[in-house]
């Protein structure tokens, strides 16, 4: 049994060392491969810090050679900027030196010129003295044999010489007055005869319809539409008669304001051109066309400056010349008339020598006030004159202006001459009409009238003045107070104007909701 045990003990021991023996072994493999694996690590990261520090330093000398190229490139740039720069300073030196030499040339020959000059000079002191003594000597020689002094000799010739003289310089004096006022009467006439023929304007007769061309006369039938609504919109929005007759494939347009006429002929113009007419189609289009007029308008006016050649305009006085393409005087186009009067102003001007751009802007705008006095209280002189203040215009222009009075006297030369060009222009046969011009006047009148009242828009005067039409604010007017408005408006026409016949009065109130489904 004790054996047992000792063998027991003795073969644990035995394995005990086997165990340790073998684990010692498998350690020292595992720590063998380890430091193997370990050394193919630090290899390959040697390897790859190798590669990578011979790719930066390769990277490093090219970027190197790089640099060095473009400061190389740079420095013979500077050096050749500098050679450059040396040959024009040696080119100025030389320039300098050549002038330097020239100026020395100068100044000795201008020192030669002096010394030359002085001699000249004493000798003509000389001949200057030498001359004196000998006029001394016979004016001496001359008081001693007559026995008189210079100035009692003078006396006496001119005594003597007066009285013979008289008579004949009176009638030297009046011929020679005759003589240029006959001159001067002959030069005007002839002055005023070639400006009227280099201005050569046409005369350009205004009327109070225009003609819009349809493509057939079913046209007709679209226009008027159902029940008469589209020519009714047409005509409140416009202001303008639209007269629908027996004439084939035509219409036309009646009204005395020039300005809505235009609006209303583009307006039915784009209509019949785009096909679809009613009324939020007739509204667009006549909103659409006064837009477009206010371009034109400023366009013809632009036109009018640059053929005139006047320049350095206000745009805000180019748009009220082109407002004038749009204004009846007399009958006749007031622009028509303006640019007559600023041709004939320039020819009178560069006759007589004045400013002619100056004169052409004076006869241009002396009636510039007739483009905005339905729209401002007042005479068209008395507007004009306060448009050329705005627009800070200079005192030439304002007196051309207020000389339009045939009460005022032009303080100005331009003036006058604007004065003259103004009355040879509607002197002429056929430039005024003065049955049109009543006319118009009797129809602003009625227009004035409406608009009068606060409660009023806009009124508009058609049917050649036999109905007026008065678009009224809806949120300041009822229905019930629109016809006392009608009776009050009655009353002020039948007070202050005379017509003949009878004028209706109409009353538009219109009350509008809009919203928009998002």
């Amino acid at each position: 049994m004790f054996v047992s045990i000792i063998l027991v003990i003795i073969a644990v021991v035995l394995g005990a060392f086997i165990g340790m023996f073998l684990h010692k072994n498998i350690v020292e493999k595992k720590l063998a491969i380890a430091h193997k694996s370990a050394k193919d690590i630090l290899d390959n990261a040697k390897r790859q810090a190798q590669t990578s520090a011979k790719e930066k330093l390769l990277e490093a000398r090219e970027k190197s050679n790089h640099y060095r190229s473009n400061i190389e490139k740079e420095i013979k740039q500077r050096r050749a900027e500098v050679q450059r720069q040396e040959n024009r300073l040696i080119q100025r030196e030389d320039a300098l030196d050549r002038k330097e030499d020239a100026f020395d040339k100068r100044e000795a020959s201008l020192d030669n010129k002096d010394k030359k000059l002085n001699v000249s000079q004493k000798k003509l002191e000389q001949k200057q003295q030498d001359a004196d003594n000998l006029v001394n000597q016979r004016q001496t020689e001359l008081e001693r044999i007559s026995s008189l002094s210079q100035d009692e000799a003078k006396d006496l010739i001119i005594g003597e010489t007066k009285n013979q003289l008289a008579d004949e310089r009176a009638k030297m004096v009046k011929d020679s007055y005759n003589q240029a006022k006959k001159e001067s009467s002959i030069n005007a006439k002839n002055l005023v005869v070639e400006a009227i023929q280099q201005s050569a304007a046409d005369i350009v007769s205004e009327t109070t319809v225009s003609v819009v061309n349809l493509p057939s006369d079913d046209m007709k039938g679209r226009i008027i539409g159902r029940e008469g609504r589209n020519i009714r919109t047409f005509e409140t929005l416009t202001g303008i008669d639209l007269v629908i007759d027996d004439t084939p494939e035509a219409v036309v347009l009646s009204g005395f304001d020039p300005i809505r006429r235009e609006v209303a002929k583009m307006a039915l113009e784009k209509l019949i051109k785009d096909g679809r007419i009613h009324p939020a189609r007739i509204e667009e289009m006549v909103d659409k066309s006064r837009r477009e007029l206010d371009e034109k308008i400023q366009e013809i006016g632009e036109e009018t400056v640059f053929d005139l050649g006047i320049h350095s305009m206000n745009p805000e006085i180019i748009s009220l010349i082109g407002k004038l393409n749009f204004k009846i005087y007399y009958g006749r186009n007031v622009l028509s008339h303006s640019i007559e009067v600023a041709k004939l102003s320039g020819v009178l001007a560069a006759e007589l020598g004045e400013d002619v751009v100056l004169a052409k802007r004076a006869g241009l705008l002396h009636e510039i006030g007739r483009s905005v006095n339905n729209e401002v209280e007042g005479s068209h002189i008395d507007i004009g004159i306060d448009l050329a203040k705005k627009y800070h215009e200079s005192p030439v222009i304002i007196d051309s202006i207020a000389s339009d009075n045939e009460n005022k006297e032009p303080k100005y030369i331009i003036s006058e001459l604007v004065s003259i060009a103004n009355k040879i222009a509607i002197s002429r046969p056929g430039a005024k009409s003065k049955s049109l011009e009543s006319f118009v006047h009797r129809l602003e009148s009625l227009e004035k009238i409406g608009d009068s009242f606060d409660e009023v828009k806009k009124s508009y005067a058609i049917q050649a003045g036999r109905e007026i039409r008065i678009i009224v604010k809806p949120d300041k007017l009822s229905d019930t107070q629109a016809i006392v408005l009608a009776r009050d408006v009655k009353n002020k026409i039948e007070s202050d104007m005379e017509y003949p016949g009878h004028i209706k009065v109409t009353i538009i109130r219109e009350v509008r909701s809009i919203e928009y489904a998002k």
